[in-house]
């Protein structure tokens, strides 16, 4: 558990709380977007971009522009292995050679490695699993995402919540999204660049996006409408500050996996998705060949793990009254955004 009272915490003040607070979607798409954002929080442009760049620095933001949505633009996978123990350094770090793979976890459970694959197809994702299951010699548990009910890592941390969201009432909108793993993007040519260059994050100036424009040696004005298309077709999830959950504490999380009749599949993932604490909930395939009865995935992120299994407890309770499994991950093994040249296939 990571107090809230840890050197990061001590170092901001109040306008650095509502920016990271207020700021982890809603950044305008304009050309001079920090000069409303330093308005909104009573100080001046150039103080704004600098206050960006110090949470950026000190590791409390790990960094700052759009959060970009693999199974809309290309095609994407979660996957496991079930890693001996004498090989299992050796196994993370072949799973960790492929640029493609940008989360590895490991978990306490017979399958221990958890990692994402994200392709530019369904093709090239699982050309990929099939080379590591080749050199590693181990089985891969391939469970692509068939439908969203609900994910978003945007939660207040400048608190001493137990767990997301716990001084936040309202649920969250957690309509079933179906995914499709054969997903292109159906992306125009400057929106493939615009992805590419802003993949890393936004240049921190005071005109990120006519820096961007310059960049792709394109209009700013197309920029800054291919960015609108983008959120609006779900390629950009939000735009924002990238926060750093461990390093701000939320450092006790918990995959839970579930064994949902499929009848009641839609209306209880919209249920549990629809809680405020629930931070991920979506519906993966059984692959019940490997022994893997669970179709649905919850997580929950906290900074107290007793908090956290009060509330698996009560959403195996009141929620979903069926069989599962709580894997907590033991180590990051690899953590980077997603490489969209792997998945635009350049």
């Amino acid at each position: 558990m990571s107090a809230l009272s840890g050197n990061w915490r001590d170092a901001i003040d109040d306008v650095d709380a509502a920016l990271i607070d207020g700021y982890q979607s809603g950044f305008p798409i304009e050309e001079r977007p920090f000069d409303r954002v330093g308005a909104d929080l009573g100080i001046d442009e150039s103080a704004a971009v600098d206050r960006v760049r110090a949470l950026r620095e000190a590791g409390i933001a790990r960094r700052f522009g759009a959060v970009l949505n693999p199974p809309v633009i290309g095609s994407s996978t979660l996957a496991a292995i079930q890693a001996p123990a004498d090989r299992f350094d050796e196994i993370a770090a072949i799973v960790n050679e492929y640029r493609q793979v940008n989360h590895n976890y490991a978990r306490d459970h017979e399958w221990n490695m958890w990692f994402v694959v994200t392709a530019g197809s369904r093709e090239a994702r699982d050309e990929i699993l099939a080379e590591i299951e080749t050199r590693t010699g181990c089985d891969v548990l391939n469970l692509p995402m068939l439908t969203d009910y609900y994910i978003d890592l945007e939660f207040p941390v400048v608190n001493a919540d137990r767990f997301a969201r716990e001084s936040l009432e309202a649920g969250t909108d957690s309509s079933a999204t179906r995914i499709s793993e054969a997903a292109t993007g159906d992306l125009s040519a400057l929106e493939a660049d615009l992805l590419l260059e802003i993949q890393d994050g936004f240049p921190l100036s005071a005109t990120p996006y006519r820096d961007i424009a310059t960049a792709l040696d394109a209009p700013v004005d197309d920029v800054l409408a291919a960015v609108e298309r983008l959120l609006a077709t779900g390629c950009i999830k939000r735009i924002g500050c990238v926060i750093n959950h461990v390093a701000t504490g939320f450092d006790a999380n918990c995959m839970v996996v579930w064994d949902v009749p499929d009848e009641d599949l839609d209306a209880w993932g919209e249920r549990a998705g629809g809680l405020p604490y629930v931070t991920l909930c979506y519906h993966r395939p059984r692959r019940p060949e490997q022994d893997w009865p669970y179709n649905l995935f919850t997580m929950i992120h906290g900074r107290d793990p007793d908090a956290v299994d009060e509330k698996i407890d009560e959403l195996a309770a009141d929620y979903l009254p069926v069989d599962h499994e709580r894997l907590y991950s033991t180590e990051t093994l690899k953590q980077t955004g997603a490489r969209y040249d792997a998945l635009l296939g350049t």
